[in-house]
């Protein structure tokens, strides 16, 4: 294969591009510390902020602020004694896992891979690990014996979060492609939004409320995805309007989060880690290219 020229490969990393990830501001502990403190002020546990916190920062392509939330999260002040280490890494990459679907492969690749090489090596070893493809271990593999309940969960998922109108909006969505609700229902809402049944213990179910809580906070970390904002704060609502969230484990704090109040809590603290991580420039998800020096 041929190889790509040194000019060229200079033009792609070239600084106007914005082509590496979003270094941890110094004081971005301290925005995570505060978010942890008034989250339980108000009585919101540990899962849903650090859910929010966590898609945020996914969205804002930080890797080293990720690492910096996963040793707050982990440190005494919150782990009440207990060794959380790797049940917390465990619901931080479930989290970034789900952001494909809401802000693309790559930041997701970029943030779980340094997360990963950044974690202990002995919570590095207790991770869950599958085989690529393997026919014995399938947990969102699609199979014949996979695709029927993958399928399931996916349209159950839809109708809750977009009841009364989910096939209203799948019609809309069809018009513009009409395999756009097709893979977005079964290809995000099924084999990722929603969780595939596990036996591990360490391995938590992100689960109906905090689905929600992962969408409202990526949506908002971007920008220009207004409407989608506003979907997924029903969404939140109608987990505890239709009884989806009293069938999964409690989310504290979850209930008041769907309250007017709540969802502008939920919002400023967002906001306030994208103006951490930016440096006050807003989202690092499409600013859009700095103006680049003319070649010459």
């Amino acid at each position: 294969m041929s190889k790509l020229s040194e000019p060229l490969k200079a033009f792609i990393n070239a600084a106007h591009a914005r082509p590496n990830t979003t270094p941890a501001p110094r004081h971005i502990k301290s925005v995570y510390e505060k978010i942890a403190k008034d989250a339980g002020s108000k009585q919101v546990g540990m899962p849903a902020w650090l859910t929010a916190s966590t898609a945020a920062t996914m969205t804002m392509n930080s890797p080293q602020s990720l690492l910096q939330l996963y040793n707050l999260a982990t440190s005494s002040n919150y782990s009440e004694g207990q060794d959380n280490r790797v049940r917390t890494a465990e619901m931080m990459r479930e989290v970034g896992l789900k952001c494909i679907g809401l802000n693309g492969v790559p930041r997701t690749i970029n943030s779980l891979g340094a997360f990963y090489g950044g974690l202990p090596q002995d919570v590095q070893s207790e991770l869950q690990k599958r085989k690529p493809r393997s026919e014995t271990d399938v947990a969102r593999q699609l199979t014949q014996q996979t695709i029927n309940d993958t399928l399931s969960r996916g349209n159950t998922l839809w109708d809750s979060i977009y009841r009364p109108f989910s096939d209203k909006l799948t019609s809309k969505l069809a018009q513009s492609h009409p395999d756009l609700p097709v893979f977005i229902i079964e290809g995000e809402y099924g084999a990722l939004f929603s969780d595939p049944p596990s036996s591990d213990p360490n391995v938590p179910n992100i689960g109906r409320v905090l689905m929600s809580i992962v969408a409202v906070s990526v949506l908002r970390s971007q920008t220009g995805v207004g409407p989608q904002v506003v979907s997924h704060m029903f969404g939140l609502r109608k987990a505890f309007e239709d009884g989806t969230a009293e069938a999964e484990e409690e989310v504290q704090g979850g209930k008041w989060l769907a309250t007017n109040d709540g969802g502008m809590w939920l919002l400023e603290q967002i906001d306030g880690i994208v103006a951490a991580i930016g440096q006050g420039q807003g989202t690092s998800f499409a600013p859009g290219f700095e103006a680049p020096k003319a070649r010459l």
